[in-house]
């Protein structure tokens, strides 16, 4: 028979024993100390007492929180009596925990310890709220300077998913996407992997691409979070969550769409500082910002903006409220959502539960307002109570659908408005579209010829206004790319407007129920700039570029 030393069992069995001594020896120090003893060899350390004392903290203590109820938090320490334990049931104590003492191992803190790897920064789980350590957060937004950045982190966060739990994942989209001013987070299954895009400035830019058992896990989390059901995988859904931070909550609203592979996902980043842009820096031609300026001074009347989906409406809206807020006045706004809250102003949002942009208006006008916003016209019964609200005293402000200003006043009409009160109440008729700003720190100059010096002058040959026209016409800029722009070339965006005001000639080509065209031939001589002439100055001005100008409108007819 031969006998076969197997080394590494006897450095295993080595090992258990000198664990059971320590142990052993622990105990025995309980009773020195009078100190309870636990072996955390046998606990299940919970995440949420493990970071009230943070890594860094508790390894230099010799010490972990691994149980929490209510405001009873258990301490285990290696020595009980050691200072820097001392100073951390202390901390505790100020930020109003009751502390209980206990006397572990080195193991066994080295087995709580490793707890630290799976925390996530999110606080809470619970459906719609997720509390984001901004200590953590700001971590990230640090090191995500630019796209690559936020890239390298995504891909480590991924390769490392084993260790992390899967709201770690989440919680680092997100982070980047704060990081880089991104507006949507777009999450596209295709038939092997999973797509991750964000929205930079309108336009989406491809981030990485993961697997499908990963975003299986996501889905679940981002559905819990979001006050989703988990169980429904055939129908859309829409959620929210808000992100609280140390500079304030974000919002984060979230669509379920089931696709050909999987469910896809996006989730909008309402971010306050994305609206709360001034009236004076959102793009207004000066001459028309004089004349809004003029008209939100009236204690009546409308002001309407149109426009597609994300072309910044909201933001002129709420910029419009920001500029005429005064304690003085009672402002009250009819939202649908309501994306931002704005302090001093009373906002209520409508549902799909009977309570509807019309019952919101009939209700606002008995508050006694001064100013009203509905957040869009849909229906005839709203058009009729907005356009009397506008021709009884009160300030009124709205969002409707049409291509253009020109196209507001058929619009009205179609709806079933009267036409000799249309424009009895309407006072200015706006359009617009966000186009991207050049970024300051690349954009390259370009001499004007050819095919775009003739394009420009047939626009600008059009301004009624000469005086808006610069007289340096000889050179353009475009994209360049840097590290400041994510390599786009672009930066931030800006508004593109055009207006209609109500007078004598907009009064009598109303009353024949006109088209669009017949509008624009009865405002000209009002000395307002189109979409397209007021894109074309932006261009001039190396405010954007014209090939950005031309994805966002059509320059020709």
């Amino acid at each position: 028979m031969t006998l076969v030393f197997d080394e590494d069992k006897q450095k295993r069995r080595l090992g258990d024993l000198l664990h059971k001594e320590e142990e052993d020896l622990v105990q025995l120090l309980s009773g020195k100390y009078g100190v309870d003893y636990v072996n955390l060899q046998g606990v299940t350390t919970n995440a949420d007492a493990l970071r009230l004392i943070d890594e860094t903290t508790a390894r230099a203590a010799q010490a972990a929180a691994y149980a929490l109820i209510d405001k009873k938090v258990k301490v285990a320490a290696r020595n009980p009596q050691d200072e820097k334990v001392v100073a951390v049931l202390e901390t505790l104590k100020t930020k109003g925990y009751a502390p209980e003492l206990y006397i572990t191992s080195t193991q066994g803190l080295e087995k709580a310890w490793k707890t630290y790897k799976d925390l996530s920064f999110a606080y809470e789980s619970k459906a719609g709220s997720l509390e984001v350590s901004s200590e953590e957060i700001t971590a990230i937004i640090d090191k995500a300077k630019n796209m690559p950045a936020v890239i390298d982190i995504l891909k480590a966060t991924m390769a490392a998913k084993k260790s992390y739990r899967v709201s770690r994942i989440l919680e680092t989209m997100v982070a980047g996407a704060l990081a880089v001013d991104a507006s949507d987070i777009h999450l596209e299954p295709e038939e092997t992997f999973i797509r991750l895009r964000y929205r930079l400035d309108g336009v989406l830019q491809e981030l990485i691409t993961f697997d499908a058992e990963t975003y299986g896990l996501l889905l679940s989390r981002i559905k819990l979070i979001s006050g989703m059901k988990l169980n429904i995988k055939k129908d859309s859904q829409d959620g929210r969550f808000s992100i609280k931070l140390a500079i304030g909550e974000i919002e984060v609203r979230v669509s379920i769409l089931p696709g050909a592979y999987n469910e896809s996902v996006v989730m909008r980043i309402l971010n306050p500082k994305t609206i709360s842009v001034p009236l004076e820096e959102l793009g207004i031609n000066p001459k028309l910002l004089a004349i809004l300026l003029k008209e939100m001074d009236r204690p009546d009347g409308m002001i309407l903006t149109t426009g597609p989906t994300g072309s910044g409406k909201t933001t002129t809206l709420y910029a419009f409220l920001k500029k005429i807020h005064t304690p003085e006045v009672k402002i009250i706004t009819i939202e649908d959502p309501i994306e931002y809250h704005l302090p001093g102003i009373v906002q209520t949002q409508v549902n799909d539960k009977g309570y509807t942009f019309l019952e919101g208006l009939r209700a606002a006008v008995r508050q006694d307002p001064d100013i009203i916003m509905v957040g869009e016209i849909r229906d005839n019964e709203t058009a009729d109570i907005a356009i009397n609200s506008a021709l009884t005293g009160h300030l009124v402000f709205s969002t409707l659908h049409t291509n253009d200003a020109a196209g507001t006043f058929p619009r009205l009409i179609d709806l079933g408005v009267n036409s000799k009160v249309i424009t009895s109440a309407l006072r200015v008729a706006m359009a617009q579209r966000l186009a991207r700003r050049l970024c300051k720190f690349c954009k390259k100059e370009i001499i004007l010829e050819g095919d775009s010096q003739q394009a420009i002058e047939t626009v600008v040959n059009d301004i009624e206004d000469k005086a808006l026209v610069p007289k340096d016409r000889s050179k353009m800029w475009g994209p360049a790319g840097c590290e400041k722009c994510n390599m786009t070339g672009y930066k931030g965006r800006i508004g593109i407007y055009e207006a209609v005001m109500t007078n004598e000639k907009i009064e009598d080509a109303v009353e024949r129920n006109p088209s669009e065209r017949e509008i624009w031939a009865a405002a000209k001589g009002q000395g307002l700039l189109t979409m397209k002439q007021d894109g074309i100055l932006k261009i001039l001005q190396g405010v954007t570029s014209l090939a950005e100008l031309e994805r966002v409108i059509a320059l020709t007819d």
